[in-house]
């Protein structure tokens, strides 16, 4: 979307600053209701320095020597998985390699950062038998993926935005362990869902409604409880289901990880994340405001906790770009009797469980344990 910040200043040189003002909005509008909110990978210029068997020499920035389990990619397909910093020099990061990478990058080779280190599906990435449904929605047929389990209640997981119902395959072997059904669901306007009507999102406000039809789906084939899982704006979504849905007597529980409880804040920070002057960042979130009918008072009754009935595990960091955390951490404080809170410092947006898988799943089990 950087292309997005150069149109903008060519068209300054051809017709003026209010044209321009227009269509800043209009790009920032578009990121905003269309591209993915998801934990950023690098922005580039990481490069390879070195590589042994079993680690590799990267250049020296602040997300290589973030904490925890991350991926490397670069060209088409490459992937190796990362683990912990065992040196450092002035330019470079050393990290462990972990197993569940495609192959080793070569020395000089550029790569990015990401979260992503499991690929595929759960069958390919862990040997975890599941099959495709779909869950039926008001707007058509959207894609899921079911694991079986012999327990309740059943974990709807809600990926957030840019990414993909993949965003569960690290928990599923906590879910596994505890013997509960999963459903990996897809939402309107995802790849191989249906569009909604205008074809753009609508920051949960739309979307719920799809999470409220895999509940129907999960209540349907048996389940008497559901835990709702979701990151960023499939936090948000959950948060609305559980408040609006006609089954949410059915919802028992809450995992909210990297909720997105300020809107106008969060489309703000992606915009000059991606380069758009502040300004015209402002004038975007305005535009997609409009754009998207966002009910802000809605957003605030969200944020606020007076909806909350059901117990909800609320996970953050203080150093997300994408959702402030201060709303979080009241909306923690004034429902503490429902709300278990955990930070996790020095990751991003929707990235809490690469920083530290150990303490994320431990969280998870701790608070998923009563609900059985």
């Amino acid at each position: 979307m950087r292309w997005g910040k150069a149109a903008v200043v060519v068209t300054a040189s051809a017709v003026g600053a209010g044209v321009v003002a227009l269509i800043a909005g209009r790009v920032v509008s578009e990121i905003s209701v269309r591209a993915g909110g998801a934990a950023p990978a690098s922005a580039g210029g990481l490069r390879v320095h070195s590589v042994e068997p079993d680690r590799v020499e990267l250049t020296r920035a602040p997300e290589t020597e973030r904490p925890g389990v991350w991926a490397l990619e670069w060209g088409a397909d490459g992937h190796v998985v990362v683990g912990d910093v065992l040196a450092r020099t002035a330019q470079t990061v050393v990290r462990a390699v972990l197993p569940g990478g495609t192959a080793l990058p070569e020395p000089g080779e550029k790569v990015v950062l990401t979260p992503w280190v499991l690929r595929g599906d759960p069958r390919s990435a862990l040997g975890l038998d599941f099959s495709e449904t779909a869950v039926a929605t008001e707007l058509g047929a959207m894609p899921a993926w079911y694991l079986p389990g012999l327990r309740d209640p059943w974990v709807i997981a809600v990926h957030g935005m840019g990414a993909d119902r993949a965003q569960v395959l690290p928990l599923l072997p906590v879910f596994e362990d505890f013997k509960l059904p999963v459903l990996s669901v897809s939402y309107r306007n995802d790849p191989g869902a249906p569009p909604s009507p205008d074809g753009i999102g609508h920051f949960g406000e739309t979307e719920w409604r799809d999470v409220e039809a895999a509940i129907r789906l999960a209540v349907d084939s048996g389940a008497s409880r559901v835990l709702l899982y979701g990151w960023g704006l499939g936090a948000t979504m959950a948060m609305y289901a559980a408040e609006r849905s006609a089954w949410r007597d059915y919802v028992r529980g809450l995992v909210l990880d990297s909720p997105v409880l300020d809107f106008r804040t969060s489309t703000r920070r992606r915009a000059t994340r991606l380069g758009v002057p502040q300004p015209l960042a402002e004038l975007g979130t305005l535009a997609a405001q409009g754009r998207a009918d966002v009910d802000t008072a809605g957003f605030d009754h969200l944020a606020s906790g007076d909806g909350l009935h059901v117990p909800a595990l609320v996970l953050h960091s203080p150093d997300d770009t994408i959702a402030p955390i201060e709303p979080v951490r009241r909306l923690a404080r004034r429902r503490d009797d429902l709300v278990l809170f955990r930070e996790f410092p020095g990751t991003e947006h929707e990235a809490l469980w690469n920083a530290d898988p150990h303490g994320y799943e431990d969280v998870l089990r701790r608070f998923v344990t009563p609900l059985l």
